[in-house]
């Protein structure tokens, strides 16, 4: 606010006149606010208080107090006019007509003529700076709204996209399934060894069916995630047995880039844990083929675990291009993928293989479902120098006799399971145990007692899944 006009003399003899007509001023601005009897009542305090700031900065000689105030009445509740809310210039003006028409009835008796241009002077200086605060005020609503506007729009974006996303991945799945078994009948009509030709396109066809399938699957467990309608079969896990499945699987990839695959096994738990062994293993190899993809070939990839706080923190290193500190989140969101989609191979295990980028986005899911959590750690991106990047999965370790989170009839089987154990263990230590006949070489053998098995959900990973997760007990 300028501050042109404000002598101190002056300002006492206006700020004594205001202060004199202060209560008719405030009669008549109320009263030309509105003609209705309750908006002139809610209106009368606001209008009190400014007069009263306004004598006070006046008489104090405070220009700042008088940018103090009304920035103040802006961001207060605006005075209605007639039932709508105005902008306060108009306000303003009807407290200046009100200040006139005061002092036309009555004026000071010396110097009016000075005294009107000082009145004058005040209230165009504050019309001034109202102007800029009531503008920035309106700029910065209007920026709010259009971004509340926007987060809604997106929000509803992908809402659509989502069940967009969720209904396609479903339709999909019948004509696929008619594709797979004309595939099937082409096969058996065209056997390799008469028509080689043939067998190489149905190879294809084969090939492209199951990559299509693997996206529509991928598409179909996110929309679960996000929905939180992924179920899963808790039962006993080794989690050694899911690595040694999960490392076979990888194999031939890693054979074909060259890549050094290094499984500690002994760093995990001999005993095993709760959890569903199918997703866990989906977890896994999701992991696993990340590292797998920005690892140039020849490069190097570990998987270890340790026991924190009654949580196993499972974590696969690479010797990879790594990730930039701030995609280290952005990785885990849905269709994410870093870097120049140009520069992507194609192919889906090749260094920099393409993907739909949802592979991270359900090993997370996964994880999480089970009450754990999942982050990854890099240095930064660099595909000369390669600092790689590390992805840990942490997840609970539940007492698995206790039978947590498991299904009735598998909780009450490996809690026979478990007495079974304790009752043989029993024998065993017992003194009669020690003095009696060593039994014959047949009978010392232990036979290891079975582990109830809940059915898998998907074919493609049951035989292997029951083979690594469900079988037997873990051996150090």
């Amino acid at each position: 606010m300028s501050q042109e006009g404000w002598e101190a003399s002056s300002m006492v003899s206006l700020a004594a006149w205001l202060e004199k007509h202060k209560e008719q001023l405030i009669a008549t601005a109320v009263q030309q606010l509105s003609d209705r009897e309750p908006l002139r009542q809610h209106a009368a305090g606001p209008v009190r208080w400014f007069f009263d700031s306004l004598i006070t900065a006046i008489k104090d000689n405070q220009q700042e107090r008088l940018e103090t105030i009304l920035r103040h009445w802006v961001s207060m509740c605006r005075i209605p006019i007639d039932g709508e809310p105005v902008g306060l210039l108009p306000v303003l003006g009807v407290f200046k007509r009100a200040l006139w028409a005061r002092l036309q009835a009555n004026p000071p008796d010396e110097n009016p003529l000075e005294f009107a241009v000082q009145l004058d002077t005040v209230i165009g200086q504050a019309a001034e700076f109202l102007s800029k605060v009531e503008a920035a005020a309106l700029l910065d609503e209007m920026s709010h709204r259009l971004t509340a506007q926007a987060q809604t729009s997106a929000a509803l974006a992908n809402s659509t996209k989502d069940h967009f996303v969720s209904v396609a991945a479903h339709e999909l799945k019948t004509p696929l399934t008619v594709i797979e078994g004309y595939s099937n009948m082409l096969k058996m009509e065209l056997p390799e060894a008469t028509n080689p030709r043939a067998a190489l396109m149905v190879q294809g066809i084969e090939s492209g069916i199951s990559r299509l399938r693997g996206l529509i699957e991928d598409l179909i467990d996110v929309s679960l995630i996000e929905m939180s309608l992924l179920n899963l079969e808790l039962q006993p896990v080794w989690l050694r047995r899911l690595l040694d499945i999960a490392a076979f699987e990888a194999g031939d990839t890693v054979k074909q880039r060259k890549l050094i695959l290094d499984v500690k096994r002994d760093t995990f738990p001999a005993q095993p844990i709760i959890g569903d062994p199918e997703r866990l293993l989906q977890a896994i190899q999701k992991i696993l083929a990340n590292a797998i993809k920005y690892t140039p070939d020849g490069g190097r990839i570990a998987v270890a675990a340790r026991e924190i706080n009654k949580f196993i923190d499972i974590t696969i290193t690479d010797s990879g291009i790594g990730i930039a500190p701030e995609n280290l989140d952005r990785i885990f969101e849905k269709f994410s993928v870093v870097g120049d989609l140009g520069l992507h191979s194609s192919g889906k295990t090749k260094f920099k293989g393409g993907g739909a980028g949802l592979g991270l986005v359900i090993a997370k899911g996964i994880v999480e479902a089970h009450g754990g959590t999942i982050w990854a750690a890099s240095p930064g991106y660099d595909e000369e120098q390669c600092p790689g990047s590390a992805f840990h999965m942490m997840l609970p370790l539940r007492d698995v006799k206790s039978g947590e989170g498991m299904a009735p009839a598998v909780a009450t089987a490996i809690g026979s399971l478990a007495n079974a154990v304790l009752e043989r263990d029993s024998v065993e230590k017992s003194p009669q145990k020690a003095t009696s006949e060593a039994p014959a070489e047949s009978e010392q053998k232990e036979t290891p007692l079975p582990v109830p098995v809940v059915p898998s959900k998907n074919d493609h990973n049951k035989d292997q899944t029951k083979k690594g997760g469900t079988e037997g007990g873990e051996k150090s």
